[in-house]
């Protein structure tokens, strides 16, 4: 049961102070009263009241706080704890850590890209690390770059942690510098790779001397693309099977996981006159290009958008589709998901070329789910991108150079098509709307002007884009407002030529003109709607003419052909 009780006040005098005790009470009227004059008085920014019940088994007291006045508490920020294990990186082995050798490439990215290089060549090359130590201040701005934010987020001193470093780089330097020196880094050009790779057998550091002999076979070669023809020779030449080829494979993975993970070297090896939409594309078709190729060949203009891969980037593909260099394959993957989920747009200053490219990379990657990505994967990655094809901007773009508003309801029924996911399908749905129940879009499709285009052809562009938004995904209320809109516009048009009444009055066989109503009614020349319903009930009128059944009497093969449409309309069985 529940013991004595008593009721304390608090109060903060100003806005960053801790909480003090002021007074404590049994009369909880009283306690409210005093922190309501305290605050009142202005002897506290902040004020309040707990009740405290004693348990006398435990002697604990329990707190309830049952007002609380006044400014609120300011967060402090806590400083972070020291780290008891040291610095992240403690010895020259920790360097070769992919995660060192990312955070060597961040902050020496502008070096390594005059030198032509990657990190995992600066940590296996003897002249890149002289090269590097000679510049002086570019070493120790690197320092400086990966000390500061580790002491700041883990409590230690800036100037211990660069000292480490200092020495760490010094170590490796030299270390790198000596193997040059006692020619412990093989040249393939002096012994054969498979050679190589047998004889490292067993060595205790045959990881750093393969990857100095792969880094070294770079050396001198301009460019890109001209290195990964250079490491797809090395493949070709390691041994068929077992560690000796893994061996050799490794350091080949990492240089190109490095290589093409900066922008700028995959636009190297892919080519410089892709954008960003394309080197997606040749990405995909690289790492699949079976799947995807197979893909490419059912719409030759599909074929077209997708840029070709050859060369290095063909056989790199072909190794990729074996199944070789898994973290590549993956770090690609990942790369392709990121670029989708951006704000980045992949063709700059072209709309329709952009959902061109989209409508590619959403075939490619769903014909390779399951080994590069999930289908999960690719389906979150494509209704990201959807948000931004359903902004104001993009719209506004993709829609520019479209001469009239028929024009641009056809290719907001495209956009409709090719975006994913429910809300952007609703917001592609409301655009497409507001084009299509706007007064231009009616009158300039009743206008009359000379040189319009005819009723008839009018009334089939509005049927066949009918059709268009029935296949574009839509919920089934908004295609049916979009429909309904189109249909209302047509039944205008009909009303202004008053085309169904000149068909069943044109001097024409009755067949024809019977046929002519029909398909109207059937929506296959036209929308359906007001203008399909006057066209039934005027076939239904001609039909039930004595002159049109002894026509048709006289004529048992025109009805055989007129019957399908007899049927769709629901005047036959």
């Amino acid at each position: 049961m529940a013991g004595p009780v008593h009721y304390e006040i608090y109060m903060r005098r100003t806005a960053p102070a801790d909480w003090s005790l002021h007074q404590a009470t049994e009369d909880r009227r009283q306690a409210v009263d005093t922190a309501e004059e305290l605050l009142r008085d202005r002897e506290a920014v902040a004020v309040r009241v707990t009740k405290e019940t004693l348990n006398p088994e435990t002697m604990e007291f329990a707190s309830v706080v049952i007002l609380t006045r006044g400014a609120p508490e300011l967060t402090r920020k806590r400083a972070p704890a020291a780290d008891p294990r040291g610095p992240v990186c403690r010895g020259v082995g920790d360097l070769y850590a992919p995660h060192a050798r990312e955070m060597i490439g961040r902050v020496l990215e502008d070096w390594l890209h005059r030198q032509g290089a990657t990190a995992f060549e600066l940590l296996h090359r003897p002249d890149l690390a002289e090269r590097l130590e000679a510049s002086g201040v570019e070493l120790q701005h690197a320092i400086q770059k990966i000390a500061v934010p580790e002491a700041q987020g883990a409590a230690k001193s800036v100037h211990e942690l660069m000292r480490h470093y200092q020495r760490l780089a010094e170590q490796a330097i030299e270390r790198l510098l000596v193997a040059g020196r006692k020619k412990q880094l093989p040249s393939f050009d002096d012994r054969p790779v498979s050679t190589t790779a047998l004889a490292l057998q067993g060595a205790p550091d045959r990881a750093f001397v393969m990857g100095g002999a792969v880094a070294s076979a770079l050396c001198g070669l301009p460019g890109a693309r001209a290195r990964v023809e250079r490491l797809m020779d090395i493949c070709d030449q390691a041994p068929v099977e077992g560690a000796p080829r893994a061996l050799v494979f490794v350091p080949v993975e990492q240089i190109l996981c490095e290589l093409m993970g900066s922008r700028s070297g995959l636009a190297q090896v892919l080519g410089p006159g892709l954008d960003q939409g394309a080197s997606l594309a040749a990405v995909v078709r690289m790492a699949a290009p079976r799947e995807v190729d197979a893909v490419l060949a059912q719409d030759a203009r599909l074929n077209l958008l997708a840029p070709p891969i050859e060369g290095p980037v063909r056989r790199l593909g072909e190794r990729l589709a074996a199944g070789e260099f898994p973290l590549l394959a993956a770090s690609l993957a990942r790369m392709v998901l990121r670029e989708l989920m951006s704000q980045r747009r992949l063709r700059p200053g072209d709309a329709v070329g952009e959902i061109e490219i989209l409508r590619v990379l959403a075939m490619a990657l769903t014909a390779t789910a399951g080994r590069l990505l999930t289908l999960e994967e690719v389906q979150t990655a494509f209704i990201e991108r959807s948000k931004g094809l359903v902004a104001a901007d993009f719209v506004a773009a993709y829609v520019k150079d479209c001469t009239t508003v028929l024009a641009e309801a056809e290719r907001l029924t495209r956009l409709c098509e090719n975006v994913t996911g429910g809300a952007n399908k609703r917001a592609a749905a409301r655009w497409l709307d507001a084009c299509v129940a706007s007064l231009r879009f009616e009158t300039e499709l009743r206008a009359r002007t000379p040189g319009a285009i005819p009723p008839g052809q009018r009334l089939m562009a509005l049927g066949e884009l009918q059709r268009a938004v029935r296949k574009a995904g839509l919920s089934e209320r908004e295609t049916q407002t979009v429909v309904d809109a189109l249909g209302a516009v047509g039944g205008s048009i009909e009303v202004d030529a008053r085309l169904t009444a000149q068909l069943a009055r044109a001097p024409a066989p009755v067949a024809q003109k019977l046929a002519a109503l029909l398909r109207l009614a059937a929506a296959e020349t036209g929308p359906t709607g007001p203008v399909a319903e006057r066209a039934r009930a005027e076939a239904v009128r001609l039909m039930r003419a004595p002159d049109t059944r002894a026509a048709l009497g006289a004529e048992p093969q025109a009805v055989l052909t007129l019957r399908p449409l007899m049927q769709a309309v629901g005047l036959a069985a």
